[in-house]
């Protein structure tokens, strides 16, 4: 063989070298990629043509598919569609399963999309079996832990307020952290976004993501904003358990006003209120949420120990791993914080912020004896045989305080909603522990009300925060305890009503 003919053999042989491996990288390593990409038409016709598998509530579908008349055999629905938007997402043909977080999170048709399409390898059998039959290959189902009557309750309690309601409730069982509802105002109907009338569909999405209010967002997860007097909880733990006051009678400082060295800068109460006198007992001060009692417990406490003391009720984590989550934080990355700011971050302000969930956890916290239990919100995972392929199981996340504290400041709570701010969330036969929040925002704009709650103290089933960004209510009409604290006494009934 001459030469030139001999390198031509070998350019040859290269040439179908490299491409047996292309061959091979494209199907076995970018194969999930390929697929999982947003606009691919072949495997998106593939999967609108695929029995997509329920999401369900109390054994109810939420979401499900159902024959359709066109070339994709099925039709993703939503029977409750706006109700369950926030926990379900959309399965859309041009916009794949969302929404999606910065964090790459999405809702359940995208956390669970694996068991939901029947191609987690799980299933792997099953598809096995339906090759075999000649059947359509039918994915999984996936229960959550959300209570009906919770949800529903939560969600009328905010379109009450009005049409330009914005806010959010999250509600938690204590005792185990599921979650029983997670509703955010304003909502969607994802039924619009599955539509196979894709210019439909197309008018929708560019609606929603116009809209100032962010109906896409899940504010129960993903909206931190500063939750004003209920962070006083942690404050008055991190009192509790750094041995600043040792219970509930003890001396605190009251007044007017908090002052600071070298400052002109005062710290005041709402409304100029004394608060009852200086000093007032530690009860006294949660009870009337006095600004100048917990800004200078937080300078007696320390940054490093209110952050700790933060840090063991969640803030700075993911709560929720998978689902669309954003971290709540004490101060900003690696802030340290002068006096004044300090006593600010110690009522819930500067640069203090948090989610709806976050401060239903810290609620439930102090009612489970100190012990933060993780919060989850997918209950059991089945074939589509119905055969449980995962169970979820209560994770404790941390013992926040100890026990013996813990039932002091729950006490001090359920006299909050006995004689203090948090009347509105008293129900009758039970007792109820619960605290307010005014969080200022900016000048141009009213603030947030806040309120948190646990019930029955002695053994909580339920504990729930509800957050109102904004409503058709007058600026001075804005407070935690008669914007918010209505809705948390109606989920806690609603959940106790069971």
């Amino acid at each position: 063989m001459n030469k030139p003919i001999r390198n031509l053999a070998v350019a040859c042989l290269v040439l179908f070298l490299a491409l047996l491996v292309n061959v091979n990288y494209v199907q076995f390593v970018q194969a999930d990629d390929l697929n999982s990409k947003e606009g691919n038409r072949r495997v998106n016709d593939e999967q609108f043509s695929r029995d997509r598998g329920p999401i369900l509530v109390a054994g109810e579908p939420i979401a499900l598919s159902v024959n359709s008349d066109d070339q994709y055999k099925y039709q993703r629905t939503y029977p409750k569609g706006e109700l369950y938007a926030h926990v379900t997402g959309y399965f859309s043909y041009d916009y794949g399963r969302g929404p999606i977080d910065g964090n790459g999170d999405g809702p359940v048709e995208y956390a669970e999309n694996a068991v939901l399409s029947g191609s987690d390898d799980r299933l792997f059998v099953n598809r096995v079996v339906d090759l075999l039959s000649n059947k359509q290959h039918a994915g999984g189902s996936v229960e959550l832990t959300l209570d009906p009557l919770a949800q529903k309750t939560a969600a009328e309690g905010l379109a009450a307020l009005g049409k330009k309601t914005t806010g959010a409730v999250a509600a938690i069982n204590p005792q185990t952290g599921e979650i029983l509802a997670m509703v955010s105002q304003p909502s969607y109907d994802p039924n619009q976004l599955a539509s196979h009338d894709f210019a439909a569909v197309r008018e929708a999405i560019t609606a929603l993501n116009d809209d100032e209010d962010k109906p896409l967002l899940n504010r129960a997860t993903q909206q931190i904003l500063p939750p004003g007097s209920t962070f006083k909880l942690v404050t008055a733990a991190a009192a509790l358990e750094n041995d600043v006051v040792d219970g509930p009678g003890d001396e605190v400082k009251g007044g007017r006003s908090l002052s600071f060295p070298g400052m002109t800068y005062q710290l005041v109460n709402e409304n100029g209120s004394s608060c009852g006198g200086d000093p007032i007992s530690f009860t006294r001060a949660l009870s009337v949420s006095c600004n100048v009692s917990f800004g200078d417990l937080a300078g007696k406490i320390g940054q490093d120990d209110l952050a700790e003391q933060a840090a063991k009720f969640g803030f700075g984590a993911d709560l929720l791993a998978g689902l669309p989550y954003n971290a709540s934080h004490f101060t900003l990355d690696d802030e340290q914080l002068e006096p004044n700011l300090l006593a600010q971050s110690g009522i819930g302000q500067y640069n203090v912020a948090a989610t709806p969930l976050q401060m239903a956890v810290v609620a439930g916290g102090i009612a489970n004896h100190g012990e933060v239990m993780v919060p989850y919100l997918i209950k059991t995972v089945r074939s589509p045989s119905y055969t449980v392929l995962e169970q979820a199981e209560p994770k404790t996340f941390s013992q926040a305080m100890s026990r013996h504290n813990a039932d002091i400041l729950r006490d001090m709570m359920v006299d909050v909603v006995r004689s203090g701010t948090a009347t509105s969330a008293r129900i009758n036969g039970v007792e109820v522990g619960g605290k307010t929040g005014t969080a200022q925002s900016t000048q141009d704009r009213p603030p947030y009300a806040w309120f948190v709650a646990f019930a029955p103290a002695d053994d909580p089933a339920v504990a729930v925060a509800v957050v109102i960004e904004s409503s058709d209510t007058a600026r001075n009409e804005i407070a935690g305890g008669r914007l918010a604290g209505p809705i948390a006494k109606s989920v806690m009934e609603a959940v106790l009503s069971r």
